[in-house]
């Protein structure tokens, strides 16, 4: 059943095979490694692999197996173990006259070989469980890198025993309940602060769409959670999340993990990378068989880059960022890894294997020794791709765990000094592992680089990080150089620190990779979402007409003040400046300009009349009233120039007061006119009343008594809601128009339909008399002036309620223009054309010859 699934894995991984079958010298050799001494530390330690061919119809698998060795990092963790004891078997003050033993088991990453390494370190003995067969002392405590899905399985069998089990693999939080794992205790520093970290690091560079992959299990699960929940909070968007099962959790991670990851990885240029386990050449081949260059991977230091080198230039995690724990570095590491080889540690079968495929070796037929191997070989000397001396955050792990198993060992013992009666001496030391649970509890103590470790998980603060990145261009370079650090602890200042003209990107340019979903929306734009996607992909939208955005990505546009405009960019708010309806504006200048001509006519004609006020053609329809009605146009015309200039209360109020009462002196003047032409006509006999009435210029009070009725209007009007200044920052854009607002609307209708009022019972009555006989009769001229006033103010008023602005008080100023000029040139102009050009028709003989007889009739001035 599993046979193709091996077949595929090791055309995967050729390099990493062994056979039993096809190297005598290694059948049968145990993979555990044993050292006597007088105390002995355990370590589980992942070095190998096994693979089991299994039959068709059968599920159980056979003997015959493939050894698949992991990567040289993890052996890494096993000289880590080995150099601290041979450390502290050489300190003077650290377990004086004691020495340690280890042995060392390769642990299975197997569901039915799970528990074979535990059954040995508390057995001694292969397939004999519940049975000890000890070679006179056991271990005392068992270095393990498992993670919370293992420590399940190995940490309940050890919790029997009441076994200590110092953990090297790094943080977990959910190895701290103590109810379920009393007897564990872990080395590494808290990393809780990791999601944190990288989520910095993101808006440093600005990429807000990053996918993320992460190790199926408990950490990566917690991961997942502080991760999105830290890229929620700062509007960073996760592309996709892809939980990559482990072999423990799923052999067909193997077949399909690399066209799943493929396929949505090609979409997003970075990639967060969570590894929390040391087998990875699965996740590592898969990525790399696809090419997928040109990427940022952000990954925690678990994460190793594949050490065995690829037979193609182009390497998929060139330029990666790796977030490592920042630790010292521990002094005579590096010469203690140079002078390892199968010589000096003949018992180890990794070793010999991995001096077998480095350093062209072969076996001996005599006695299986390796023979023509490169000579004076040493792991320093390889290439960083193939073994890298440099120690990582599980290798120092391993080294503290080593030191604080002793820092309890060497504590017993001095207490046991004390009580020299409990323990025996030196050859009897066989206290039981679980004693030690008391001070391992509490054990803190500087390793030998300097670095504070404690085991009590509540005195354990953040690891800091060092950034850094991983440089391998030319194919097989694999270095990795500090860029930068992360400090949680920071309380002022940036938590983050980086010198991004260090970093080599993947694209091979000086500039950081650029990672959004959507581009920024800059300034006069906000942001829309997509429907059915995330907030970080959405479309620019201009803001609407006087609203700003003065921001990259603002996803609201904010309205100008009313007295502020926005710039045609829509970027920023400019004030307005103040504008009205001035002598300046060539509207104004042309209003003026009429209003002022139309006055000096109208004086014009006064003038004329005043000179030939002896005239028939002048004293007829009464004098006084002409001079009245002239009088009034000037007035009116002069009224328009309030309208125009910068408005103030006073000249707001004198808009309305002296539009309305001059416009009803001079209506009521033409009403007044046209009852007198009535009255002239009807006068048949001198004795008759109505003649009376006529004679005693009884029309002539109409004005007065009609004037005074508008004032009262405007007297209630200016008593209750007078005009007033008022501003529009709306009609014209960019600007502030200034003019008078009306006060009361039903008072300005009221001195309107006054006024209108009038005009209508004059237009009526003139109609009326249209037809009367007589030369100078001015019933028709009358009639023409009050309907083109009536027309003027009866267009006027929709045009007004339509107009905004300056508009709306240049359509005033035309009404009372066009309105006063048609009473001027109604009634005036015919009369002038005969005072001026036909002057013989302005004579009592030209009367007499053109009146004929029988129809004279006296008409008295």
């Amino acid at each position: 059943m599993l046979l193709w699934i091996t077949v595929f894995f090791l055309l995967q991984h050729p390099h990493l095979v062994c056979n039993f079958e096809n190297e005598r010298c290694l059948v049968g050799r145990s993979t555990s490694v044993y050292k006597d001494g007088d105390v002995v530390i355990g370590g589980l330690f992942s070095l190998f692999i096994y693979i089991y061919y299994t039959g068709i119809f059968h599920l159980k698998p056979l003997k015959d197996s493939f050894i698949i060795a992991h990567m040289p990092n993890s052996y890494q963790n096993v000289l880590a173990f080995l150099f601290a004891i041979e450390e502290i078997n050489k300190d003077p003050h650290l377990l004086p006259n004691v020495s340690l033993g280890y042995e060392v088991h390769n642990f299975l990453y197997s569901h039915w070989r799970m528990l074979e390494s535990s059954l040995i370190l508390l057995t001694g003995k292969d397939e004999i469980p519940n049975y000890s067969c000890r070679r006179g002392r056991k271990a005392v405590a068992v270095l393990t890198g498992t993670t919370w899905a293992t420590a399940t399985h190995v940490g309940s069998l050890l919790e029997l025993y009441k076994f200590p089990q110092v953990t090297f693999g790094s943080f977990d939080p959910m190895l701290r309940d103590d109810g379920q794992f009393p007897s564990v205790y872990q080395v590494a520093p808290k990393d809780t602060s990791l999601a944190f970290a990288m989520v910095s690091l993101m808006l440093h560079f600005s990429w807000t769409w990053v996918g993320l992959v992460i190790m199926d299990g408990q950490k990566g699960h917690q991961f997942l959670l502080d991760v999105t929940g830290e890229m929620e909070r700062n509007q960073i968007c996760a592309a996709f999340v892809k939980m990559v099962s482990t072999p423990l959790v799923s052999y067909m991670a193997l077949t399909k993990q690399h066209i799943i990851l493929t396929k949505e990885m090609s979409q997003v240029n970075v990639i967060v990378i969570y590894y929390d386990t040391d087998f990875l050449n699965d996740v590592n081949y898969n990525l790399e068989n696809y090419l997928l260059t040109g990427k940022v991977w952000v990954t925690n230091s678990q994460w190793h880059a594949d050490m065995t080198g690829k037979s193609f230039i182009f390497n998929s995690f060139h330029g990666a960022l790796i977030f490592s724990n920042r630790h010292e570095k521990i002094s005579g590491f590096s010469t203690f890894v140079e002078a390892v080889n199968p010589v000096k540690y003949p018992e180890d079968f990794y070793l010999t294997v991995f001096w077998f495929q480095n350093f062209h070796c072969s076996f001996s037929d005599s006695d299986c020794s390796l023979k023509d191997c490169t000579p004076n070989a040493s792991l320093a000397w390889l290439p960083v791709n193939r073994f890298d001396t440099a120690m990582t955050d599980w290798s120092h792990n391993t080294h503290n765990a080593v030191y604080a198993v002793a820092h309890a060992l060497h504590q017993m013992l001095l207490e046991e000094a004390q009580m020299p009666s409990s323990m025996g001496n030196k050859e009897g030391m066989t206290f039981s592992p679980w004693q030690l649970h008391r001070i391992l509890k509490n054990i803190q103590f500087s390793n030998p680089a300097g670095d504070q470790v404690h085991l009590d998980d509540r005195k354990k603060l953040d690891v800091d990080y060092d950034i850094l990145n991983f440089w391998n261009f030319p194919e097989g370079l694999k270095l990795k150089v500090k860029l930068g650090t992360f400090t949680q602890h920071v309380s002022h200042g940036p938590k983050l620190s980086l010198c991004d003209d260090m970093i080599e990107w993947a694209t091979g340019t000086a500039e950081a990779l650029h990672s959004v979903c959507s581009e920024s929306c800059h300034p006069g734009f906000r942001k829309s979402s997509q429907e059915g996607k995330p907030a970080c992909c959405f479309d620019c939208t201009l803001c609407p007409d006087n609203e700003i955005s003065n921001d990259t990505d603002m996803e609201q546009c904010v309205k100008c003040p009313d007295d502020q405009y926005a710039t045609i960019q829509q970027n920023h708010c400019l004030q307005k400046p103040v504008t009205f309806l001035g002598y300046e504006d060539l509207m104004g200048k042309i209003l003026a300009g009429t209003a002022l001509s139309l006055n000096v006519l109208t004086a014009a004609v006064l003038g004329l009349f005043v000179k030939h006020r002896d005239t028939p053609i002048v004293k007829a329809n009464n004098r006084a009233l002409s001079y009245t009605l002239l009088i009034s146009l000037t007035c009116c015309f002069l009224c328009s120039l309030l309208f125009i200039g910068r408005p103030n209360t006073v000249t707001c109020i004198l808009q309305q007061t002296t539009f309305g009462v001059v416009f009803t002196v001079a209506v009521s003047t033409v009403l007044a006119k046209t009852i007198t032409v009535v009255l002239a006509f009807k006068v048949t006999a001198p004795g008759r009343r109505i003649r009376k009435v006529l004679i005693s210029g009884s029309p002539n009070f109409i004005i007065p008594i009609c004037s005074l009725i508008q004032l009262t209007l405007c007297a209630v009007w200016m008593g209750t809601n007078p005009p007033y200044i008022d501003t529009d920052p709306h009609t014209e854009h960019g600007h502030i128009i200034i003019m008078c607002n009306k006060g009361s609307l039903t008072a300005f209708y009221c001195v309107l339909g006054y006024l209108g009022s009038l005009a209508l019972v004059s237009f009526t009555v003139a109609f009326l008399a249209r037809n009367l006989p007589d030369t100078f009769n001015e019933a028709k001229f009358l009639t023409f002036s009050m309907l083109v006033f009536c027309s003027v103010w009866v267009t006027f008023l929709p045009v007004y309620h339509s107009s905004k602005g300056k508009a709306m008080v240049a359509m005033e100023v035309f009404s009372i223009l066009a309105s006063s000029a048609g009473l001027l040139g109604c009634i005036f102009v015919p009369k002038c054309y005969i005072i001026l050009l036909r002057p013989e028709r302005n004579s009592l003989t030209g009367i007499r010859d053109k009146i004929h007889p029988g129809k004279r009739k006296n008409i008295n001035s």
